[in-house]
């Protein structure tokens, strides 16, 4: 590995945040100065980028590295920052939808999953026809000096010195007004951002530690239960429950699907052992006219996939190896689930059990109930960003 010639060495982990149900409000009183300053939440792959000349290094928040991965930011990093600093930021990649589903530029978590391949001939393939961009929202170290304690003020206006606006390195929007922030926390949503961050102005840069306060989207949705994977600790003797496989229906030209939207998997030991006994009398068995009535009875077919069905089990970059084996379960059951927000047709993170709905009939969980949020083009946070305009 290179040894880096900087007054920041790697690893750091980065400051993180702890979550509040809304957005603090500045200190009243003509005197009182900013007790905080407001940030975008961006939903990508958080990395510290260390810089020393022609050297980059770029580490994930579990200080793993991420350059092989990221030709495009290493070469925009070359291009774009200090030639010896380190910077704390978010890797993200925009799309512009085209044809049926055109509209405004947004994140895509998707296409950066996409990224993590261990094949260098795909990876660069990837950087060239959808390049990542870099949002940099703290300097750590600048020249022979380490910024890491100092206020976060003075970090910023390091950062404001390095005169990022793109294309494929900007420094984030900030804004010192509550009110502005919670315009920011209901408009960004839009483009795909994760919520709004509150960092204290006064504050060092706090490695591993939870010295910042985010603020994300609450919803709830009503989801039809259609199996379920046992946890990692289960044995035969004492089956324990993973998590619960979620779906909604959509209709399609062939009729109702039931998609495959995410999982519920938050239960303690007890509550894991509960759930197999309470589920066993709707247990689907294989071999049964049952199972091949089951929704999501081809789940190992990748033509299912291609057809646009949402499947619990596929396949991907980070389940290799992985047992996607699952019990299927009748769809008759409907629970409540708390979610943030949506990664196209399915929960972007795991949803919260909130309860069951036993009033509620399977086939009226649909689409049709998740509230939409406000069109929001990402191009007017990241103007120039690949991604951000439709390809010609």
């Amino acid at each position: 590995m290179t040894t880096l010639n900087l007054p920041v060495q790697p690893p750091v982990r980065p400051m993180l945040a702890k979550s509040v149900a809304s957005v603090p409000a500045q200190p009243a009183g003509d005197d009182a100065g900013p007790a905080y300053v407001y940030e975008p939440k961006w939903d990508g792959f958080r990395a510290i980028v260390y810089r020393d000349g022609d050297d980059v290094q770029i580490d994930s928040r579990n200080a793993k590295p991420m350059d092989r991965y990221f030709p495009d930011v290493v070469a925009a990093v070359r291009e774009a920052l200090p030639e010896r600093c380190v910077v704390d930021g978010e890797i993200v990649i925009a799309q512009t939808p085209e044809g049926p589903t055109a509209g405004a530029a947004h994140l895509n978590f998707e296409l950066l999953s996409q990224r993590i391949h261990p094949a260098a001939s795909r990876v660069n393939m990837l950087a060239e026809t959808t390049p990542a961009a870099l949002v940099v929202f703290d300097v750590l170290a600048l020249g022979d000096e380490s910024l890491m304690d100092r206020p976060l003020t003075e970090r910023l206006e390091a950062l404001d010195g390095l005169g990022l606006k793109g294309p494929l390195v900007f420094a984030t929007p900030r804004t010192l007004d509550a009110a502005v922030a919670t315009e920011w926390f209901g408009s960004f949503e839009g483009a795909g951002l994760d919520g709004v961050v509150a960092k204290p102005a006064d504050g060092v840069y706090a490695p591993n530690k939870r010295a910042m306060l985010k603020i994300k989207h609450t919803r709830t949705a009503d989801v039809v239960l259609a199996g379920y994977r046992l946890h990692k600790t289960s044995t035969p003797e004492e089956p324990l429950l993973g998590s619960l496989l979620l779906g909604l229906w959509d209709e399609s030209d062939d009729g109702p699907r039931l998609q495959f939207v995410g999982v519920a998997a938050s239960f303690s030991a007890a509550r894991r052992a509960e759930l197999v006994a309470e589920l066993a009398p709707l247990v689907v068995e294989p071999g049964t006219p049952a199972a091949d009535e089951h929704p999501w009875h081809g789940w190992t077919d990748p033509a299912n996939a291609e057809a646009g069905d949402r499947l619990p089990g596929a396949q991907s970059r980070w389940s290799s190896g992985k047992d996607l084996s699952f019990t299927p379960l009748r769809p008759e059951r409907v629970l409540e689930v708390g979610y943030d927000h949506m990664e196209g047709s399915r929960f972007r993170h795991t949803s919260q059990f909130k309860r069951w709905r036993p009033d509620r009939e399977p086939a009226s969980c649909t689409y049709e109930q998740l509230e939409e949020p406000v069109s929001f083009d990402l191009a007017e946070l990241l103007p120039g960003a690949p991604g951000t305009t439709p390809a010609p």
